[in-house]
């Protein structure tokens, strides 16, 4: 998890592949703790040239995509 201002910003759940779905878990503790965003960083996707923080829910993004904007 990542905070900003003391609150939860986002979480990051990191996975080898897409093939599986969106994991339980990351759905689960975002509702829980209330982060605005949750991703799910995968290394067999392309990268997709979109700004993974405009969505809110749970996301699987492309490792180079959300280390990209991390700058």
């Amino acid at each position: 998890m990542v905070s900003r201002d003391k609150k939860p910003w986002f979480l990051v759940e990191v996975k080898l592949s897409a093939r599986d779905g969106i994991s339980r878990n990351l759905i689960y503790f975002q509702q829980k703790i209330k982060a605005k965003h949750a991703f799910q960083v995968v290394f067999d996707m392309e990268y997709i040239p979109q700004d993974c923080f405009k969505h809110v829910g749970p996301l699987i993004v492309p490792a180079r995509t959300f280390l990209t904007q991390l700058v």
